[in-house]
């Protein structure tokens, strides 16, 4: 536990009047150097300094267990309704009311009782090589176990959090059964053994190497809108295809970025005016914008490149069954052998 604190410390060291008024100290998952922007708008708006802490999330929220009560910690921002999960599973959230919170944010990407809020959604999609997959035999979830695609599909790792969420929808809508009987033909059609993250999956297919991969959209998004640095070359993108599956059926899964009020947050109402920024007009067109996420507020555009990817129906299974189910996913996972 030490070691946690003491890695998570050298990021950065918040000012010893971390509890003056006129702050808000936030510990914060999301990697993204266009958030910057979130931050420094919100600080002319108020007047209220931003302090952050980044790293990763399970190392955020063993730093809070460490500091307990202590902990200056007013907001854990993250990314995955698994890890908010987590998190209140470990006490780290309060409830929190805010009529502005409530009206604006669909009630299925929040915490039942106001532990934590989505800001920002991106869509787990099929994205598949044209030139050797016809969009036809990949238009649900199920259709990846389909033997005829045997040596062709390439995911991450089962212990990703990304990959637990979506098997904990698949439990919710098919059950145990179903689910695990998916994961055994996912698994019999890997092109290759679990490895990398998303952008990872996407070179795969550019590369040749796998023909069909399941990635976040905002992947896919960002390597369009950054002329495909992220992938090999300028063709790369032109040869990927993208599915949003069930559209038929219980639609396409979607995850959160999102947020709460850390359990003793000594600057609670700068916390909670925080959050409700991130719920503004403003704030949502950049996460829009400056991540190629989707707005959750109604109205809001979402970025050109991601736009271009096309329109599609979401599940709007309540996002915290992807943590009830977090562990069930796992154990399913496990009893085939999917690494």
């Amino acid at each position: 536990m030490r070691v946690l604190v003491a890695a998570a410390a050298a990021v950065i060291a918040f000012p010893l009047a971390a509890q003056a008024a006129g702050e808000v100290n936030i510990y914060s998952s999301r990697h993204y150097d266009t958030d910057e922007r979130l931050y420094s708008d919100f600080e002319e708006a108020t007047g209220i300094t931003v302090n952050r802490i980044e790293d990763k999330a399970n190392v955020l929220i063993e730093r809070i267990k460490a500091e307990g009560e202590n902990s200056p910690a007013d907001i854990l921002l993250t990314v995955d309704a698994g890890r908010l999960y987590q998190a209140d599973q470990d006490g780290l959230f309060q409830p929190l009311s805010s009529d502005e919170l409530e009206d604006r944010i669909p009630e299925n990407l929040r915490h039942p009782d106001g532990h934590w809020f989505g800001f920002s959604t991106r869509a787990r999609a099929i994205f598949y090589d044209k030139a050797k997959v016809d969009p036809a035999d990949i238009q649900t979830y199920a259709s990846l176990a389909d033997p005829k695609l045997k040596g062709m599909v390439c995911t991450r790792t089962s212990s990703n959090i990304y990959m637990l969420s979506l098997m904990a929808a698949v439990l919710e809508h098919k059950g145990e059964e179903d689910a695990k009987a998916w994961a055994e033909g996912l698994w019999a059609n890997r092109a290759r053994d679990p490895e990398g993250g998303d952008t990872d999956q996407l070179r795969a297919i550019a590369s040749g190497q796998c023909a069909i991969a399941v990635a976040n959209t905002y992947y896919f998004a960002r390597a369009l809108s950054k002329d495909v640095r992220d992938l090999a070359n300028p063709d790369d993108t032109d040869r990927i295809g993208v599915v949003f599956p069930d559209q038929d059926g219980n639609g396409t899964h979607v995850n959160i970025s999102g947020g709460g009020v850390v359990a003793n947050a000594p600057n609670r109402d700068n916390a909670i005016a925080f959050l409700e920024y991130l719920a503004t007009d403003a704030a949502q067109k950049y996460f829009a914008d400056g991540n190629n996420e989707y707005p959750v507020v109604d109205d809001i555009e979402a970025s050109s490149a991601v736009e271009s990817l096309g329109e599609f129906e979401a599940d709007d299974l309540p996002l915290v069954k992807l943590g009830e189910n977090q562990a069930a996913a796992q154990k399913v996972y496990n009893e085939v052998g999917y690494q």
